[in-house]
């Protein structure tokens, strides 16, 4: 089942049946979700129990975790880049691993799960959406993926991060960035007048700070401290940690070989 809470006003942050968050902006006049969770319950009917208005879906990116709820509606923004990665990310293959997860948790998925389509994504842009007493900003923001995006609501003074930032961070897998470009590519965002944060793995709403300290403690020299770990995947996979209580699990290589391009 899904849990909801209103961690702002018309700002709802949604858990999922497997633990993921996304979250609905509901405006006046229409709302936006963002990510859609893995679609073993339908995240189009909840999301009708909170408001009964106009729904834009937008996926911060296109990993199965986010973007598997998609199945439920007609259509739904995800940036360009990372369009290639949706067939994948929604594939029957990685919805039977999705099952055999959601079935040890004791959570049965809709009978079409594995068989069901999915909408044809539309290309998300750098735009603002009036909401109707709320607006909704889609940043895009390489980082996670090179299709990543955050979103920023001015007037709630709040930035939902997507996966660019959780306090527990990866940027490990073939499709992610840099880490000296993620840093980068964040700049933007962190220098935003916001107040809270929102991410989505997490059902803290955090304060500015927490996301303040994850990017200022980015240094060479904790990057470079960082130690081994094994994620199960054949990549030189390294943890840092760069402000108390969060931890970043980064491509060690992808990073070096940046450094000795810079010294170059």
């Amino acid at each position: 089942m899904f849990i909801s809470r209103e961690v702002l006003p018309g700002v709802y942050h949604i858990r999922d049946p497997l633990g993921v968050y996304m979250t609905l902006l509901a405006g006046g006049e229409r709302a936006l979700l963002v990510d859609t969770g893995y679609g073993v319950e339908s995240a189009a009917a909840f999301v009708r129990t909170i408001t009964d208005k106009p729904v834009t879906v937008l996926l911060t990116h296109a990993h199965h975790d986010h973007a598997l709820g998609a199945r439920d509606f007609d259509s739904v923004l995800l940036a360009a880049p990372d369009i290639p990665l949706y067939p994948d990310y929604t594939s029957p293959e990685r919805r039977a691993r999705v099952a055999q997860q959601a079935a040890g948790a004791g959570v049965t998925p809709p009978t079409d799960y594995l068989t069901a389509s999915y909408p044809v994504p539309q290309p998300a842009q750098a735009e603002e959406i009036d909401l109707g007493g709320m607006t909704a900003r889609i940043i895009p923001c390489p980082g996670h993926t090179p299709g990543s995006a955050v979103v920023y609501v001015p007037e709630r003074r709040l930035l939902l991060s997507g996966d660019n930032w959780n306090p527990c961070t990866w940027l490990f897998f073939p499709e992610a960035a840099v880490v000296q470009d993620l840093i980068g590519n964040m700049r933007a965002a962190l220098a935003l007048p916001f107040d809270h944060v929102l991410c989505s793995h997490r059902e803290a709403l955090y304060p500015r700070a927490a996301i303040d300290a994850f990017y200022q403690g980015l240094t060479r020299g904790t990057l470079e401290g960082a130690k081994c770990v094994d994620m199960g995947h054949p990549i030189a996979t390294r943890e840092a940690v760069p402000a108390e209580g969060q931890v970043f699990v980064f491509d060690y290589d992808k990073y070096a070989a940046r450094r000795r391009e810079e010294e170059i």
